[in-house]
């Protein structure tokens, strides 16, 4: 059976995170005081939620259901929903990553919207409003960034080996995480060129896409997270897994060209890195 046109689900994907994003932009109080209201707190007290994060997944189910009401959408603030047809579509919403960016005012936070088919996802759109851009991509059909008047085709860095990669990379919550990842991240510094601590996996995926960074790796992002960007990142040549496991996933998340791939990740499990403190 023939599936659904990564196009035309990409259209939808750009139509609906756009939406999103004006949305929060037009939301956010004006000035360097304004900051929105923090509406509850998710792992830990510093994990917070606004509820901009809650009224740009609404608005981005709405689109969605609007355009393709037999769909299934797993969202960040709101869950998961079954689709009423067969279900060969499943939506992976994160209506705004970086929300304690976009709490203080600071630009690398984004929307971002997947579409999968059969579990494989086909189609991904990543807008970061504050520098206009927005990145997309469809399965085997590259990467894209589109900002002005102009659209670029995406690469990521190749031949950069561990000792002269600049590395992103971001930080949980919970102090117990934090700590252990305090402790990787100054081993992992003197054997690189830098760290980038950016606040957004989807704008570090992304980044990477772009060549603007060598390599990302965090522990404890989530599906919706890297969805969008991950699949923006391996169209554009990047490697996407996991450390103990094959797949990226919560306990490990790492990108870059394959051979600084294998360089990063072996780094990371000598240092133990998908565990916590006590």
């Amino acid at each position: 059976m023939t599936g659904p046109d990564s196009g035309e689900l990409l259209a939808l994907a750009v139509d609906a995170a756009q939406a999103a994003a004006a949305m929060l932009v037009d939301g956010r109080p004006a000035g360097p005081s304004g900051r929105p209201e923090v509406a509850d707190t998710k792992s830990s007290p510093t994990d917070v939620v606004t509820e901009m994060d809650r009224a740009a997944e609404v608005l981005i189910r709405q689109r969605l259901v609007a355009a393709r009401p037999q769909d299934a959408i797993l969202g960040e603030e709101g869950g998961e929903t079954a689709g009423s047809g067969p279900g060969r579509v499943r939506w992976v919403v994160d209506p705004l990553d970086g929300t304690v960016n976009y709490l203080y005012g600071l630009p690398d936070w984004s929307v971002s919207v997947a579409a999968e088919v059969d579990g494989t996802v086909v189609a991904g759109a990543v807008t970061v409003p504050s520098h206009g851009e927005l990145f997309t991509a469809t399965l085997g059909g590259g990467a894209w960034l589109w900002a002005g008047d102009g659209t670029v085709a995406l690469r990521c860095n190749t031949g950069v080996p561990l000792e002269q990669a600049l590395v992103s990379t971001g930080f949980g919550y919970e102090v117990p995480r934090r700590v252990v990842q305090g402790e990787v991240v100054g081993a992992v510094l003197p054997r690189v060129r830098d760290i980038r601590r950016g606040g957004s996996c989807a704008v570090d995926l992304c980044s990477l896409a772009a060549g603007r960074v060598d390599a990302y790796y965090e522990r404890g992002v989530n599906y919706w997270d890297w969805a969008a960007g991950g699949l923006v990142a391996t169209e554009a040549g990047a490697r996407l897994g996991g450390l103990a496991r094959e797949q990226a996933g919560s306990s490990m998340t790492i990108a870059a060209e394959p051979v600084l791939f294998g360089q990063l990740r072996d780094l990371l499990a000598s240092l133990d890195a998908e565990r916590d403190a006590p």
